[in-house]
C-alpha cells in the first residue's frame, strides 16, 4: 500500500470510531473505486461500526461513505434518510446557440482548475440539455459563484433544491453464449476481446466488481452485479437466461454507454 492508502485505511477506522463512540454520522469525502475497495476489504474487527456507500443516484462511480450511528441498522430503502453531505449543481450555457459540445473531460477540467480537490467532486452526468455536477456540500456556492466559462462557452450553475436526480444511464443489452459466467467470459462479450487479451485487465487492476478489486479471472459473477473497468466504461450482469445444447450459457448484460 501507498503511504496515502494507509492515510485512508487510519480515515476511515476513525470515522467509524467517532460514529460509535460519540453515536452520530460520519462521513468520507466521494472515494474512487480504488478507495471504496480499501473501504470494503478493511477487516471487520477494525471497524466499530457499519457503513454505507451512495454517490447520488443508483450505480454511481464515486460514492461517499456514511458510519452509522451503533444504534442504527441499515436499511436500503431508506438510503435517503442519511443525509450525505453532498448537493446537485446543474450547469447550463448561457446561450445554448453558441455554446459548444463539451465533454466530461471539459467539465471535470474547469471544475478542478477553481482549486477544488477531487475528492470533493462527484460523478458528472453529461446531458443533452444540462450537466450535472455531485458536489460536497460545503463546495457547492463555491462552485455556482465561480463557474462562469467552460472553454469558449458562457455557462451558469445553479444548486438544486433536491437531492434526487432523474437521470436514467443509457446501455445496450449484449447477449450471447459463454462457458460459465466467470469474469474473464463476461468482460469478453462486454468489450468484444479474446479472454486472453482481457486478462492483462485484472492483472492491473483495472477491475472492480460492485466497487470491489477483483483478482482472479475465475471470479463467479451473480446476477445483478456491476463490472467497472478502468478506462473502458461498466456493465450490469443482467442473468443467465438458459443452458444450450452445447452445455454453454446464454446470458445478457446491461452495457452502459
Amino acid at each position: 500500500m501507498s503511504k496515502e492508502e494507509q492515510l485512508l485505511e487510519k480515515r476511515l477506522i476513525e470515522l467509524s470510531k467517532i460514529a460509535y463512540h460519540r453515536n452520530i454520522f460520519t462521513y468520507t469525502d466521494f472515494l474512487n473505486l480504488n478507495e471504496r475497495n480499501i473501504l470494503h476489504n478493511l477487516p471487520k474487527d477494525e471497524l466499530y461500526s457499519q457503513y454505507v456507500t451512495f454517490g447520488g443516484y443508483e450505480l454511481a462511480e464515486r460514492q461517499m461513505a456514511a458510519f452509522l450511528p451503533d444504534a442504527l441498522s441499515f436499511r436500503e430503502e431508506n438510503i435517503s434518510d442519511f443525509n450525505f453531505p453532498y448537493s446537485i449543481v446543474s450547469i447550463k450555457p448561457l446561450q445554448t446557440k453558441f455554446s459548444e459540445q463539451l465533454t466530461h473531460r471539459d467539465y471535470l477540467g474547469a471544475v478542478l482548475n477553481l482549486g477544488i480537490e477531487r475528492s470533493k467532486i462527484g460523478d458528472i452526468l453529461v446531458k443533452d440539455d444540462e450537466t450535472i455536477v455531485f458536489v460536497h456540500q460545503t463546495m457547492a456556492s463555491f462552485l455556482c459563484d465561480e463557474l462562469t466559462r467552460i472553454k469558449h462557452t458562457s455557462v451558469y450553475a445553479e444548486v438544486s433544491n433536491t437531492k434526487e436526480v432523474d437521470f436514467a444511464l443509457r446501455f445496450e443489452e449484449i447477449t450471447g453464449t459463454v462457458a460459465s459466467v466467470r469474469l474473464d467470459s463476461l468482460l469478453s462479450l462486454a468489450f468484444s476481446s479474446s479472454r486472453s487479451k482481457l486478462s492483462g485487465l485484472i492483472e492491473g487492476a483495472k477491475v472492480f466488481v460492485n466497487g470491489r478489486l477483483m483478482t482472479t479471472n475465475s471470479y463467479k459473477i451473480k446476477e445483478g452485479d456491476v463490472i467497472s473497468v478502468r478506462g473502458m466504461g461498466k456493465f450490469k450482469f443482467n442473468g443467465a437466461k438458459y443452458r444450450t445444447k452445447k452445455n454453454r450459457e446464454f446470458v445478457s448484460i446491461y452495457k452502459y454507454i
